[in-house]
């Protein structure tokens, strides 16, 4: 249970703010069809992110735990601090013409590879022995963050601090990091 909800909130968090939460955002305002866009994201992010969770557990299996430790406590301060910087996605990004659940899908899918949430989802992966947890877990927190940003659109944007939040996800990958460290000394 702790690494489903660790995933789910590390994602939800760390999500406000970045570049497959901005698609989102143009995705609702380009075809104003909340149900697909929002499937879209959410098999998107269950294929991403079962390919992350399932690279980060082979890594697992190749490095000793006193070793994995130290690269996902790093990994963990990194993604920290990438959260300060803000993403940005292109002005006038092009869309397919395909239909609107299709074009979801390939642009989420494509748009998160490489995403911080994606390498988060690698290294809690790692750290955690639960692949289906922590891919439920980040996959939830993928569809909390951008199931608002669909329905709610350009509202929301303007109401939600994301200077604030991205400094409560950097907070929050930085205690993770400090934790991996200090709780996990039974591993090395």
């Amino acid at each position: 249970m702790e690494a489903f909800l660790t995933s789910t909130v590390m994602v939800a968090v760390a999500e406000m703010g970045d570049k497959t939460q901005l698609l989102s955002f143009v995705l609702a305002a380009r075809f104003r069809k909340p149900w697909p866009i929002v499937l879209g994201i959410l098999l998107a992010t269950l294929a991403n992110h079962f390919l992350a969770g399932a690279l980060g557990t082979w890594i697992a299996s190749l490095v000793s735990p006193a070793t994995l430790k130290w690269i996902i406590a790093l990994a963990f301060f990194a993604f920290g601090l990438w959260a300060l910087r803000p993403d940005e996605l292109e002005e006038n990004p092009t869309m397919p013409a395909a239909g609107v659940f299709f074009t979801t899908l390939v642009a989420f899918f494509l748009v998160e590879m490489g995403d911080k949430t994606q390498l988060a989802t690698v290294a809690l992966a790692a750290r955690y022995d639960s692949l289906v947890a922590v891919v439920l877990g980040t996959t939830l927190g993928m569809v909390i963050a951008n199931a608002p940003a669909v329905w709610m659109g350009e509202r929301l944007a303007h109401r939600v601090n994301m200077r604030y939040m991205r400094w409560v996800a950097a907070a929050l990958f930085m205690v993770l990091g400090v934790v991996t460290l200090l709780a996990w000394g039974r591993a090395g």
